[in-house]
């Protein structure tokens, strides 16, 4: 029922993607989602070092022989990013599919391409989007303002910017943001996407490579339980909501505030020890979106896959006459 150009273009059983997640896309999860039939990313720059990442992809295969992906998120920081060595080794470790996000991809798409690598670039705007297009991308992964993560500057919500995007592009669309359930993907299906993604909903599974206490915070929050926080500084980001995201928000909003002012409880590093280590929820700054109020249960890849596949079915079943059913 839901077999389409994307699923057969990137060999996948369902339309279903886990993109990348920096601390989370690990080979646990990823792996996981792969052998539940559906499309994961492990993130580059979660592995220390290139070569780390090698190792990272050696282990994926070892637990699953099913397609999977790697993310390559290339944004400014203070310390320079070998983006250079960690594509070479996505391409030298024979990946065949690769996630960009974050700045232009324009620089490594030559040597994706000339190794047969398909790519998917992630997007916040139509204009972006087609912007990746014409730079020769092979889908686009739509983010909508619902998104954990960077939604961009412009505050446009997927039941706009999806089929906006569809009706602009001629390469197939993934729907990002606020989905985590069967409806969701029925809805971007109807709304043009060729397949759905899904960050906050994988959080939640049991081999999702972070603490216990943050996956039953996920379930226990609702849809309000994320915040809208570096909008001052142009670099807008939806994390959960606590006391730190909270009090970033705070002294943001401070008349002369710069991002120093926040560093200290804006740091990556302070979240992945804290929370995703420690458990501690309110310990630092976490992703998460507004799929919060969506998720109620724990469980497998396999379940959490299943179980959206199965309701979009029923969706469908119930709304179509028998005659257009096939």
């Amino acid at each position: 029922m839901f077999t389409n150009t994307f699923t057969e273009t990137f060999g996948i059983e369902h339309p279903i993607v886990c993109g990348g997640m920096t601390a989370v896309g690990t080979a646990d999860l990823i792996s996981a989602v792969a052998n539940a039939g559906a499309l994961g990313f492990l993130t580059a720059l979660t592995q220390p070092t290139p070569e780390a990442l090698v190792k990272e992809i050696a282990r994926c295969r070892d637990l699953t022989d099913k397609p999977f992906g790697v993310n390559l998120t290339i944004l400014p920081t203070i310390q320079p990013v070998p983006y250079d060595e960690y594509r070479d080794a996505i391409v030298d470790s024979g990946i065949t599919i690769v996630e960009t996000a974050g700045g232009n991809p324009q620089p490594h798409l030559p040597a994706f391409k000339a190794a047969g690598v398909k790519v998917i670039h992630k997007a916040v705007s139509v204009r972006h989007a087609l912007k990746a297009q014409q730079l020769g991308v092979d889908a686009i992964s739509i983010d909508g303002f619902e998104c954990a993560g960077h939604p961009g500057e412009d505050d446009v919500p997927g039941l706009v910017l999806i089929p906006a995007a569809a009706r602009a592009l001629s390469i197939p669309i993934i729907a990002s943001g606020g989905i985590a359930t069967g409806a969701g993907l029925v809805a971007a299906l109807a709304l043009g996407a060729s397949a759905v993604n899904m960050g906050t909903r994988f959080m939640a599974t049991t081999e999702a490579p972070i603490h216990d206490n943050v996956k039953q915070q996920i379930v226990d929050n609702t849809e309000r339980d994320s915040v809208i926080v570096f909008r001052e500084f142009r670099n807008t980001a939806r994390v959960a909501r606590n006391s730190v995201s909270e009090e970033i928000v705070t002294i943001s909003r401070r008349p002369g505030a710069t991002f120093d002012d926040i560093a200290h409880l804006a740091s990556g590093a302070r979240g992945r020890e804290q929370v995703y280590g420690n458990g501690d929820v309110e310990g630092g700054l976490w992703w998460a979106g507004q799929a919060q109020g969506l998720i109620h249960d724990i469980g497998s890849c396999e379940e959490v896959v299943g179980s959206i596949i199965a309701e979009a079915r029923q969706i469908i079943s119930r709304a179509l006459p028998d005659q257009l059913r096939g």
